[in-house]
């Protein structure tokens, strides 16, 4: 069955949409990332925080600071290739819908 991509899921459940966009941009960048094919040394890393963004994004509520921490890896990684730069700039569009990094709280603070 295809579905739109308007359409929601007939089993009644809502999908909070910061949700489906950070998993729909986190997809294209992983797709355009395989298919680049030139040699990039931290390819690894930015392979690691994508599967730990989307693995978040799944989890249902994730942490803002734990979003931002992985997109700043993914950023240091391949910021500087220009042919993922915009799939790039769409994952950091993503995070930023959930709102300002607040630092983790330590105990009795």
């Amino acid at each position: 069955m295809v579905r739109s991509v308007e359409q929601r899921p007939v089993t009644g459940e809502t999908v909070d949409p910061r949700v489906a966009g950070l998993r729909s941009a986190v997809a294209r960048l992983r797709r355009e990332l395989a298919g680049h094919r030139v040699e990039l040394a931290d390819r690894e890393i930015a392979e690691d925080e994508l599967a730990a963004l989307d693995a978040m994004a799944v989890s249902g509520a994730p942490e803002v600071w734990r979003l931002r921490r992985s997109l700043l890896l993914v950023a240091g990684s391949l910021g500087s290739v220009s042919a993922l730069a915009e799939a790039l700039a769409a994952v950091r569009h993503a995070v930023e819908l959930f709102g300002p990094a607040l630092p983790p709280q330590r105990p009795g603070s």
